[in-house]
């Protein structure tokens, strides 16, 4: 359960990172958008837009009704690209990446 705490922790990080970036939007992108059998959804949403309305999400839903968390991660090249990408200078960002991706592929 300590992972669960450490993951949630770093959710509320990168959503709070998201905001001050004004990268966490209030209005869901199309169902259609959600659909996507792309590695994060690179065909129809920005990857911003895949953390906001697919991996967060899914990780809260698996932490609450625990399940097995995933058992490697490797988000931190996708998210550094999109920090660059979007023009932003955060490296909170990719530091929380790097941290999520080093929590669930190191817990076992």
């Amino acid at each position: 359960m300590q992972h669960y705490a450490e993951l949630e922790q770093l959710l509320v990080r990168i959503e709070a990172e998201m905001r001050a970036w004004s990268l966490w939007s209030a209005t869901p992108p199309a169902d259609s958008a959600l659909q996507s059998w792309q590695p994060f959804c690179i065909d129809t949403l920005s990857f911003w837009q895949w953390v906001q309305w697919i991996m967060v999400p899914r990780l809260r839903q698996m932490m609450a009704r625990q399940q097995p968390l995933p058992q490697s991660s490797d988000m931190t090249p996708m998210a550094a690209e999109a920090v660059t990408a979007s023009g932003i200078k955060s490296s909170k960002l990719i530091d929380y990446f790097t941290a999520l991706d080093q929590l669930l592929s190191t817990r076992h």
